[in-house]
Formats: C-alpha cells, sequence, structure tokens
C-alpha cells in the first residue's frame, strides 16, 4: 500500500512538472508558467536607497585626537527623532555588551534628490590609547550590529593607511571591487583617506548610497579621512558654487580649519603623522595662509597634505597655475613630505627633485636646492572613469585606464609607499627616510620592472 502511494505521488508530480513546460521552437523544453515571461522589474533608486527606521550609512572619522576619541555618523528615516550609540571595552567573549556605555546622538535632518532622512553623529571621547572598543548604533529598539574600531597608540607604533584617488563614477558595478581588494591587502589599515569626487552628482543621494554601499561595514570599523573635489560641488540659488548639502551631516571632520571651511579644510594627527586636509575648489589664499601657520607649528614627524586638484596635472591639457602658485611655495618652505590628489583620472608619481621654481604645468626656469625640494607628489584614481595621460618630466611612474590604491606605512622614520591596481598587482614603490629635522628625506625608488600602463592610441578624455 505504501508503494503504490509513492508511486501515485510520483506520477502526478511528473504529470504535473510535464503540464508546465512545453517544446521552444527549436526542440528545447522551456518553462510556461505564466508571468515568468515578463522581464524583471528594474529598482528604482528612490526605493532602493530608501530609509528606514534601521540604520545604514555607518561611518567611523574624527572630529578630535584619534588616541581618546572617535565620531561615527550614521543615516535612518525621520521616524527616528532620537539615536544613539552604545560602546564599550571589546572582549573575547561576548559579556562585553553588558558593559555599554550610552551616548546620545546629534540628529540633523537632510532632504535629498529622492527621499528625506535624519543623520546622526556621535563622538565617543574619554577612550583608552591603543585600546579595541565595540560600538552598535540605533534608537533604543532598532540597533545595528556591533562593530569594533581600535584608539590610536600614544606611544610610537608602525601604522597604514590606504589612499584612494576619484571613486566618483559607476562606484556600485566598478569601484566596490577597488575598495574591497585594498582591504584584503591592508585589512590593519588604520585609516582610509579619499582625495576628493567619491560621487559624480554632488546631490545624488543614490550616488551617495553606492558610495556608502561599496564601503558598506568597512566603513563602520575603519576611520575614513576625505575632502572634497569639485564634483563635491553643487550650485547655490544664487549660482555660486557651494559644498554638498550632504557632506557635513554624513561625515563629522575636524572644524579647526579657516571660517567658512569647516570640515572641508582641517587638520589632525595620527601618531607620529600631521594630516592636512584642504578644500583646492575655493579660497586657495585664505588657506595658504592657514596652512603656513599649521606647519610652522607643527610638532610630527611625517607631514601628509591631501586636496583633489593636482600641483602637477596628469590629466591631458590640464594645469592648475593658481594653486601651484599659490600653495607649492608653502609645501617647499616648510618641505611636506608627501601630496595625494586625485581629480586628473590617470596616475603620476613625482621624486624628490621637482623643481622650486615653476611657470607652468612643465617646469621652466628651474631653481634647485640640492636638486630636490622634499616633497613627493602623487596624482592617483580609483574609480573607472579614465582620461588621457599628459606625461610631465618630473614624473618617475605614469598609468592610464588603470585602477589603483595606495598603502602607505610608517614606521618611525621610514615611509614606505606602494600602488597597486585593481587586481592587486605592485605598480609602483618607493621608501622615505628622514634624515634630520627640516631636511629633504632620502629616497629610495622601488619601481617595479613591469611596463608602464599607456594607451597605444590616446583618444581624447571627458
Amino acid at each position: 500500500m505504501r508503494s503504490m502511494s509513492r508511486g501515485l505521488v510520483s506520477f502526478c508530480l511528473s504529470a504535473a512538472l510535464l503540464s508546465t513546460v512545453m517544446p521552444d521552437r527549436g526542440g528545447s523544453v522551456a518553462f510556461a508558467h505564466e508571468g515568468h515571461d515578463h522581464p524583471p522589474r528594474k529598482v528604482e533608486s528612490a526605493e532602493h536607497y530608501k530609509p528606514t527606521p534601521l540604520p545604514d550609512r555607518i561611518v567611523l572619522t574624527w572630529t578630535g585626537d584619534p588616541t581618546t576619541t572617535q565620531a561615527v555618523s550614521w543615516r535612518t528615516s525621520t521616524e527616528v527623532k532620537k539615536a544613539m550609540a552604545e560602546i564599550a571595552v571589546a572582549e573575547a567573549g561576548p559579556s562585553f555588551a553588558k558593559n555599554g556605555k550610552s551616548v546620545e546622538a546629534v540628529t540633523q535632518p537632510l532632504k535629498t534628490d529622492i527621499n528625506e532622512a535624519h543623520f546622526h553623529t556621535v563622538e565617543f571621547k574619554g577612550l583608552t590609547p591603543a585600546t579595541r572598543y565595540a560600538y552598535r548604533v540605533g534608537d533604543g529598539v532598532n540597533w545595528s550590529e556591533w562593530f569594533q574600531f581600535s584608539t590610536a597608540s600614544s606611544a610610537p607604533e608602525a601604522f597604514s593607511f590606504v589612499y584612494f584617488g576619484d571613486a566618483q563614477n559607476d562606484i556600485r558595478s566598478m569601484w566596490s571591487r577597488v575598495i574591497r581588494e585594498a582591504y584584503r591587502d591592508a585589512p590593519k589599515a588604520k585609516f582610509l583617506l579619499h582625495a576628493g569626487d567619491l560621487i559624480n552628482r554632488a546631490e545624488s543621494d543614490a550616488e551617495w548610497g553606492e558610495w556608502f554601499g561599496a564601503g558598506h561595514w568597512l566603513n563602520a570599523m575603519v576611520p575614513s579621512v576625505a575632502v572634497p573635489g569639485n564634483h563635491e560641488q553643487a550650485k547655490s540659488e544664487s549660482g555660486e558654487r557651494r559644498l554638498s548639502h550632504h557632506w557635513r551631516p554624513q561625515f563629522a571632520f575636524p572644524t579647526n580649519g579657516p571660517k567658512g571651511l569647516e570640515e572641508a579644510c582641517y587638520t589632525m594627527t595620527y601618531q607620529n603623522m600631521r594630516i592636512i586636509a584642504l578644500d583646492s575648489n575655493r579660497e586657495l589664499a585664505v588657506q595658504r595662509d592657514w596652512l603656513d601657520k599649521v606647519l610652522a607649528e607643527n610638532q610630527s614627524e611625517w607631514v601628509v597634505c591631501t586636496f583633489h586638484h593636482p600641483v602637477y596635472s596628469t590629466g591631458k591639457d590640464r594645469d592648475n597655475k593658481e594653486l601651484r602658485e599659490t600653495w607649492k611655495p608653502v609645501f617647499d618652505k616648510y618641505k611636506v613630505d608627501l601630496v595625494l590628489q586625485g581629480h586628473d583620472h590617470t596616475y603620476g608619481r613625482t621624486g624628490l627633485d621637482t623643481p622650486l621654481i615653476t611657470t607652468g604645468n612643465v617646469p621652466a626656469g628651474v631653481s634647485r636646492v640640492d636638486g630636490k625640494t622634499g616633497t613627493v607628489y602623487v596624482v592617483s584614481v580609483s574609480g573607472p572613469k579614465m582620461y588621457d595621460l599628459q606625461k610631465q618630466p618630473v614624473m618617475r611612474r605614469t598609468a592610464e585606464d588603470t585602477q589603483l590604491y595606495q598603502i602607505i606605512s610608517i614606521d618611525g622614520p621610514t615611509l614606505r609607499y606602494e600602488a597597486r591596481t585593481a587586481v592587486g598587482e605592485l605598480y609602483d614603490a618607493f621608501t622615505l627616510k628622514k634624515t634630520g629635522r627640516g631636511q629633504v628625506n632620502e629616497m629610495i625608488e622601488q619601481v617595479p620592472t613591469s611596463p608602464e600602463r599607456h594607451r597605444a592610441e590616446s583618444s581624447t578624455g571627458s
């Protein structure tokens, strides 16, 4: 009786399956379920990036000392009126959560092109240096998962960070692989540095959603340091260019720059490195005077400056003459170690012998002191948008049509730089060694033997 039942069930299932298929014109079998011949529905941006009560776009940044503070920002729907974060010293077991301390968030609304949302920021203060912490964000009912971060050490300790040129276009589909490959190579990096043009349209919430989605949980565990590019600029009602309305709600950076440039021009120290972030879109002379003051008072062993528009352009028919004439004399004066830039969607890197005096993008009337200025300038690109290369005599290594990320490691008086392609291949490298305070560094070139990546025939970039 039991075997007959099995046979009947098998027969019925087979009959049902056969009734749902039929041969196509070529003789192969095709399913004929009603509704399956319709194309898939496209998920529109307003639906895809709709905020909910659950926290998303979680990102770590700093507004204060990385040894004792940590900022975190996130987004929710406007239903969440009051938000908070919980933090505890991380432990090997799950009981750490019982010791969580609650910190109330500062909340601000943002109306975007496709939605309205609340952005929340918490600054954790009074932390212990060189300590691993766990935290989560939410509203007391709806929480994120627990994430972890480590405070900077107050004692000398080797560290590394990752630098990205423009992400900008096709971020979800084409840039996500770059930030994730960088994490594979540098999983212990202390922060991620973005040299502007994180997105293409300043006020596109969908593009910002792509950027946060590409980094996803990595943004919540490794702090970001970023400067605005020209694509983070939008037009005001008066027609003037202004910083994106998204910038300040979603990132918490220091407000110690010139008035009116808060969180776009700022400085901070990470162990023995001074980071100086500049906004190359506006107020160049104001920032020059501020930069001179910051460098005159600097006590850090290493100085890294970052901004968007290059001192020496690598993009064809591009030149930022006003920027170079305004800021480069200050870099020369204080022998800034490293300048990290974007904008030109190609790769180029100088040595230490860039000219002290230039009249154009290509050096002319060169005057040097011992043949060296002390500063290495880098232009790089991490996203898929590519331009034609304009080779410069000062460039030691260049590339076209290549997505890259850079890993920079500092160990006391030694800085190691590596540029890697989107598939992890070493493309460029050098080491800087300190020779004395105020002196030009020793530079050891470590360029791989692989040929430079250049187009066989260049076409005009856009």
